[in-house]
């Protein structure tokens, strides 16, 4: 039996690389404002897994988050860097996984750069909580699904091919190297 990839017609791959990249990780996660954020911790109850916020993806792809410093993330860090972000733009499209090495930052203006009043839900002391710690993740690779030209032009593609019988995917996905 063929894969599905062989009733392709159109070219579905789009390897990014350099700032390509970085547009595309930042548009994703622009999208999905948080991520699932696993670090090595293969003997916790989450598998070193939790829900995190983005709060900025820089010029070079790193990805910014704030986290307590007696967390159980910080100390996994601490242990191993190697991070695996997953994320998930919309119902249907703009999917990421990126894996990368984490860095543990205590610098203010950092800080006061990422810093949301929602954030003291965690931080009950505010931004000058001295709990705060802001995570840098460099993506070292990573591997993306989307769409090329939008959910409704992938909608409107997948209902006329599912009436036609013909496979017309909108779909577009690719290595990704910042």
């Amino acid at each position: 039996m063929d894969s599905i990839n062989s009733n392709q017609h159109e070219n579905t791959h789009k390897h990014l690389t350099g700032p390509e990249a970085v547009q595309r990780i930042r548009e994703l996660a622009e999208d999905a404002k948080s991520c699932f954020f696993s670090t090595n911790a293969p003997d916790s109850e989450t598998r070193g897994t939790r829900p995190m916020g983005v709060e900025k993806v820089d010029d070079a792809g790193h990805l910014w988050f704030l986290s307590a410093s007696d967390s159980h993330k910080n100390r996994e860090i601490e242990a191993d860097p190697h991070v695996r972000i997953f994320m998930q733009g919309s119902k249907h499209s703009g999917f990421l996984v990126l894996d990368g090495a984490a860095s543990i930052h205590r610098d203010e203006a950092l800080i006061d750069a990422l810093w949301d009043p929602i954030m003291k839900t965690w931080f009950t002391e505010g931004k000058d909580d001295p709990r705060i710690t802001v995570i840098e993740v460099t993506p070292v690779i990573g591997y993306y699904w989307d769409t090329k030209h939008g959910s409704l032009v992938a909608a409107t593609k997948m209902l006329i091919g599912a009436a036609i019988g013909k496979t017309l995917d909108d779909s577009v996905e690719g290595r990704l190297n910042p």
